[in-house]
This record gives structure tokens, C-alpha cells and sequence, in this order.
């Protein structure tokens, strides 16, 4: 992986981005519109904290897994990825180019969703709001991951979208947002432990109940990081030049 190459892919990334005004708005204004919806959904109080905090770093995942997966399958099947694959620029430059270029779109979407949670709906966590956007930047990240790795098995936009329910619903569901993951059945708590989605969600709890960041905060983003990475890697050793 050369940082050069590195460096042109996130370059073109970003611009493609400045220039497509639809995606931008889906990025920053969704979130936000669901955060309202669910502010006046609970009026507030404990139940809005409590989910609207763990919604923070959901909402960029799920985002960010749509639009890559898509945008990925667009590349290959227009052909774009064959001519990339002419010049110097690798597999792995141009899957990690995706990462961080939205990676940095996913900060400031964290930010100005939590901006609203925080000062707008006077969300109420015991720990600080940089440790929730940070945890939201990596979860939007990993939607980005597990959306490039989906994005090589699909032939259409369409079978793109239908990794939805088979690789993210699961995850959403077994968080442990609607059920406690250790008063889960034994085979959905294991199922639960090997999700990255479960983890990410423990860091936002914790930052939620401790003013001061914790030893399985860390470890709980540190796994979801190792995640992010291993989905890149396998994304780009799947990844074909072109769909037919």
C-alpha cells in the first residue's frame, strides 16, 4: 500500500463526494431527522437518552453500509475499478482510500448529529461527547468495511441493498439495544459476542453510565477497529475488477 496512491484515491473519493449533493444530504440530514423523530417519539427524558446515545453510532452504520456497498458495485460494474486497476494504485489503497475518505464525511456527520442530541434535545450522558463522536466515526467506518467486503458478492444494486437484512439487521438486533445481551439465550448471546456491532454499542453504554473512559470502552473500540481492518483486508483480497 503506497501512501501516495493512498492519498490520490482519498483525493478522489472526497471530490466524487463534494460533487454528489444527494449523498451528502443523505449522510448529514437523515440522521438528523430520525434523531428528531425519535426526541419527540420518547419527549425526552431517560428513554430518549438512553436509546437516541446508542442511535448515534447506528444511524452512521447502517448509512455508510448502503451507500458503499452501492457506490463500490458502481465502480466495478461501469468499468471504472478495471481502468484504476491500470495505473499503480492497489486493492488495498483504494478499499483503505474508502475507509478514511468517509471516515472523515462520518466525523462530521457524528458531529452534527450529536451537536443536535446534545445542545438541541439535551441528551445526558455521564461521559463526554468527543468519546460518543468518536465511537460514531468508527461505527460509520465499519459499515463502510462490511459495506465494500458485501459490495464483491453482489452483481446488481438491487442484490447490493439485499445484504441489508443478511449482514446488518442481525447485528442491530443483537446489540443488546432491545435486549440485554446476557439475558439473551445462549446461542443468540454467542451468536451476539461475534457481532462488531455488539461491542461498539457497549462502548456507547459505557460512556453513557462512567464520566471517565473505561478499560472495556477501549476494549470494546479496539475490537471494533480489528473488525474494520479484517473486513478491508478480506474486502480487498474478494474484490473483482468488474462485474459483468
Amino acid at each position: 500500500m503506497s501512501p501516495r496512491t493512498l492519498a490520490s484515491t482519498i483525493g478522489r473519493i472526497v471530490r466524487q463526494l463534494r460533487h454528489d449533493r444527494r449523498t451528502v444530504a443523505l449522510i448529514i440530514v437523515v440522521p438528523l431527522l430520525l434523531l428528531t423523530l425519535l426526541y419527540y417519539m420518547f419527549d425526552g427524558g431517560f428513554l430518549f437518552d438512553r436509546i437516541a446515545l446508542v442511535m448515534l453510532g447506528i444511524f452512521p452504520f447502517i448509512i455508510m453500509f448502503l451507500i458503499t456497498s452501492i457506490a463500490m458495485l458502481r465502480e466495478r460494474t461501469s468499468g471504472t475499478l478495471e481502468r484504476l486497476f491500470t495505473t499503480p494504485v492497489g486493492k488495498l489503497d483504494l478499499l483503505f482510500g474508502y475507509g478514511i475518505a468517509f471516515g472523515l464525511v462520518a466525523a462530521l456527520q457524528a458531529a452534527v448529529a450529536s451537536g443536535l442530541a446534545y445542545w438541541l434535545f439535551g441528551l445526558d450522558t455521564a461521559g463526554p461527547a468527543w468519546l460518543v463522536i468518536v465511537i460514531a466515526v468508527a461505527n460509520a467506518v465499519l459499515g463502510v468495511a462490511l459495506g465494500l467486503l458485501c459490495s464483491a458478492f453482489a452483481r446488481t444494486e438491487f442484490q447490493a441493498v439485499q445484504f441489508m437484512p443478511v449482514v446488518a439487521l442481525p447485528q442491530i438486533l443483537l446489540c443488546g439495544l432491545f435486549v440485554a445481551r446476557d439475558s439473551m439465550a445462549g446461542w443468540l448471546q454467542a451468536i451476539s459476542d461475534v457481532l462488531p456491532l455488539s461491542y461498539s454499542v457497549e462502548a456507547l453504554t459505557e460512556v453513557g453510565r462512567h464520566a471517565d473512559p473505561t478499560g472495556t470502552m477501549w476494549r470494546d473500540l479496539g475490537i471494533v477497529v480489528g473488525a474494520i481492518i479484517l473486513a478491508l483486508v478480506l474486502g480487498a483480497a474478494t474484490l473483482r475488477r468488474r462485474t459483468a
